[in-house]
């Protein structure tokens, strides 16, 4: 009997879901009130109105991030989410000093082809896939539920990607996606190195800001870091994501619905008066 590593499970969305998709994206506001905000993510940056703080390199952003054993991968219908469970955490750049903010999950936004699928776009040119890495204040709160929402909660640490040659971090990933296919799938995977999905430190460029939740219930309160330098995967790794499905299996499609997982991406939100600072000139 094979033990339980790679074993493939359901996965069961709490109560409090509501269902939400990406057709019906505006109307999110009716359910989840606080996508009216008026400090919604994602946004369009626009490198030359980026205001550049060299305070932001007085405190290196340091992430000290651990290798995560029996690591979960989840194909929600609206993403894939990697849950982790050892402590990684962030520390330093924008954030107030001496506060930790731990990663929870990382979770994936792609394109059906491969001109879109970013949620964020620089001078607006999109990337073919986003990847989020979301943290939460451990210093100040118990969970993440718990920081949702809340002053300097939650901490967003997104990179860009692009196609070219494999990513090899990214394997264990794409390698079992084929198991996930359909929404509620889950598995574990035996080892994950989330230090992989951050840029070489030399490429310590990024961008900062205060936005939301890109996803229901879209809170207000989450800072964004968003690394200049995209991180890159194979064409062959990106079509794995492109096979996922958005339903359950045997489900009934409505019309013009293909069920396939892709353009997870919600639309680029107003600025309104804030600044974008970036720790590079």
């Amino acid at each position: 009997m094979a033990d339980n590593v790679n074993e493939e499970s359901d996965y069961t969305p709490g109560k409090d879901e509501l269902d939400w998709g990406y057709e019906e994206g505006v109307e999110w506001g009716l359910h989840f009130p606080a996508a009216n905000g008026e400090y919604q993510s994602p946004i369009n940056l626009n490198s030359r109105e980026a205001h550049y703080d060299p305070s932001l390199l007085d405190v290196g952003l340091s992430p000290n991030y651990v290798v995560c054993r029996d690591c979960e991968v989840i194909n929600d219908g609206h993403t894939v989410r990697i849950i982790l469970k050892s402590k990684s955490v962030v520390t330093g750049g924008p954030l107030p000093s001496d506060h930790e903010y731990e990663l929870h999950e990382v979770r994936f936004h792609w394109g059906k082809e491969n001109q879109r699928g970013s949620e964020h776009t620089v001078n607006f040119k999109a990337f073919p896939m986003e990847l989020h890495l979301i943290h939460w204040n451990s210093t100040l709160f118990n969970s993440l539920e718990d920081a949702l929402g809340k002053k300097n909660g939650v901490l967003i640490i997104a990179l860009f990607v692009q196609i070219g040659k494999e990513h090899l971090g990214l394997k264990a990933i794409t390698e079992v996606l084929q198991d996930l296919q359909y929404k509620g799938k889950s598995k574990i995977i035996p080892c994950f190195n989330p230090n992989t999905l951050l840029p070489d430190p030399l490429l310590r460029d990024y961008w900062v800001y205060e936005g939301s939740l890109t996803t229901p219930p879209c809170s207000e309160n989450v800072t964004w870091i968003l690394y200049r330098y995209p991180l890159t995967i194979s064409q062959l790794q990106i079509e794995e994501f492109r096979r996922l499905r958005s339903h359950v299996k045997g489900a009934e499609l409505p019309e013009g619905n293909d069920g396939m997982l892709g353009d997870n991406f919600r639309p680029t939100q107003p600025l309104s008066d804030r600044t974008v600072r970036a720790a590079f000139q």
